[in-house]
């Protein structure tokens, strides 16, 4: 089993970097001989999408012309990381609703037209790439799903529609929620109550021994 492990927050100790990294955990329990490439956001983020790279995905030519100018080597080289990969785990903070920019800039990256995903002659997106698990742990300080909500998700709703049109659905989420609030016990009653829920059907047709 190949897993991309992308963490986005700036913090070592965060609550998302201990949930990602006991879904990480649950896998290579599974199978042991996994190979995990990292991708730490949080400590060692990406440049956002700079003008070359806009330039480049303006227009069919500019397209051509950038790939042979290097404009779409970041990218390139995030998108062969995530078809490499048999699994994705991502720990995020919350950022004010969505997710942090660290992880945006990743996401527009690899949501590029004509490879990670094509459109319809109305303009309808379809997924190029092949579907895989992807494991998402969040750590919010505030509660933003389940009966005690109190403020808006943008998140979840955001990651679902950004991977599903370059072909990954099969998502998992893992919200540990009120971080700001709650004791470490709690929270770690909590984290353990989430990872009890993962999901391991798609695990389970990988050609890897379980």
């Amino acid at each position: 089993m190949k897993i991309l492990h992308i963490d986005c927050s700036p913090r070592l100790e965060s609550h998302s970097r201990k949930l990602s990294a006991a879904l990480v955990s649950r896998l290579v329990a599974i199978d042991p001989d996994a190979s995990i490439v990292r991708r730490d956001l949080g400590r060692d983020p990406i440049p956002h999408a700079g003008s070359d790279y806009a330039s480049a995905l303006s227009s069919p030519g500019a397209l051509t012309a950038g790939q042979s100018h290097g404009a779409l080597g970041l990218s390139e080289q995030l998108i062969r990381e995530v078809e490499a990969a048999d699994v994705l785990v991502i720990g995020t903070p919350m950022n004010n609703f969505t997710v942090p920019s660290v992880f945006k800039a990743w996401i527009d990256q690899v949501l590029r037209i004509g490879r990670t995903m094509g459109a319809s002659p109305t303009g309808e997106k379809r997924g190029l790439l092949q579907d895989k698990p992807v494991y998402i742990g969040i750590a919010s300080g505030g509660v933003f799903t389940g009966e005690r909500a109190r403020q808006p998700d943008f998140l979840m709703p955001y990651l679902t529609a950004a991977f599903g049109c370059i072909g990954l659905t099969s998502l998992q989420f893992f919200p540990l929620q009120a971080t700001a609030f709650l004791d470490p016990d709690q929270l770690e009653a909590n984290r353990d109550a989430l990872l009890a829920t993962m999901d391991r059907t798609k695990i389970a047709e990988l050609p890897v021994p379980v």
